[in-house]
């Protein structure tokens, strides 16, 4: 083997790696591993009839976590992904959803494995109650520094452009579902910790807040946030992420929470009703203004009736 060979070679190491998603007390939250470091992870074994079996098979044997939807997101095999010398990662990854099962646990961060927020990680996708404070203050000035472009210069880079298009800015609208595409144009940017760790100077206006994950898992993170995003739409699955009985502001938190955006009340009871998504089960709770609420339950075999035409939930903005 020549030498040229020889320092190409890299120990190959496949893994599925996990996106779990919950929806509790209105907020969104992931399961993690290594205090909020990694999304679970495991080898691929060839002991099970597919992939999502042993994905399965192993997310639930590792948190005792039963999953419900499950679907594959993206193959990772990028050079230089894993943070071991001489180590090429490959990593299968899926999006799955459930609902938070161990609310009497300890709350410790340092619990293993641990439900977070996943705008801890992505703090500027949060816009329920309006811009989040970190795009004036560390995303926008760090991305004009990145361009090279003044905050009255007339002349607009091709790299600004991208910015604006993909943050919203300068008159383009704001779209939940580019979530990945704004963490890789702040990597590009040298603006998070994983790329600076790459050796990408840091910048002078500073790393945009949010914690950093392992290699790549961030990354992935937001794959699945995206997917997500963009799936509730026009699939029901965000009753995969509700109690047996909710009432309908519980479940326009959920996807307001999913989503990043706040929606206009009687438009999603409209919407809801009209496509005949739930039925009342004749129970009632106390609402938040102390008057008593309808509980409802999901219909079932609207999983049917809604495979071809599918659904659409009402993500407008609040007005």
């Amino acid at each position: 083997m020549s030498p040229l060979h020889a320092t190409e070679q890299h120990s190959v190491q496949a893994d599925l790696v996990a996106v779990l998603v919950a929806v509790t007390g209105g907020q969104p939250r992931i399961l993690t591993t290594r205090a909020g470091l990694t999304l679970p992870a495991g080898p691929f074994t060839a002991n099970h009839r597919s992939l999502q079996a042993s994905l399965r098979a192993w997310v639930e044997t590792q948190t005792h976590h039963p999953l419900g939807y499950v679907e594959q997101l993206y193959t990772f095999a990028d050079r230089d992904r894993s943070q071991e010398v001489g180590m090429r990662a490959i990593s299968i990854s899926y999006l799955a959803l459930t609902r938070e099962l161990d609310e009497a646990a300890p709350t410790s961060e340092v619990a293993q494995p641990g439900w977070q927020d996943w705008y801890r990680y992505f703090p500027w996708e949060d816009w329920r109650e309006g811009e989040p404070p970190v795009m004036a203050r560390q995303i926008v000035p760090g991305l004009r520094d990145w361009s090279e472009i003044a905050p009255d210069n007339v002349a607009v880079s091709a790299k600004w452009q991208r910015v604006s298009m993909t943050f919203g800015l300068d008159g383009n609208e704001w779209n939940e579902e580019l979530v990945l595409q704004r963490y890789e144009l702040l990597f590009e940017a040298g603006l998070v910790p994983e790329a600076w760790r790459e050796g990408v100077a840091a910048p002078a206006a500073g790393l945009v807040s949010g914690a950093a994950m392992s290699n790549d898992h961030r990354r992935i993170l937001a794959t699945g946030i995206a997917r997500l995003r963009a799936k509730i739409k026009y699939r029901p699955v965000v009753f995969e992420l509700m109690p047996p009985e909710f009432s309908l502001l519980q479940l326009q938190q959920a996807v307001e929470a999913l989503a990043g955006r706040g929606l206009h009340k009687q438009n999603f009871r409209r919407q809801i009703e009209q496509q005949a998504l739930v039925e009342e089960t004749g129970q009632m709770v106390m609402g938040t203004a102390g008057r008593p609420a309808k509980l409802f339950r999901f219909r079932r075999n609207v999983m049917l009736e809604r495979a071809i035409a599918g659904n659409k939930l009402p993500l407008a903005r609040t007005v």
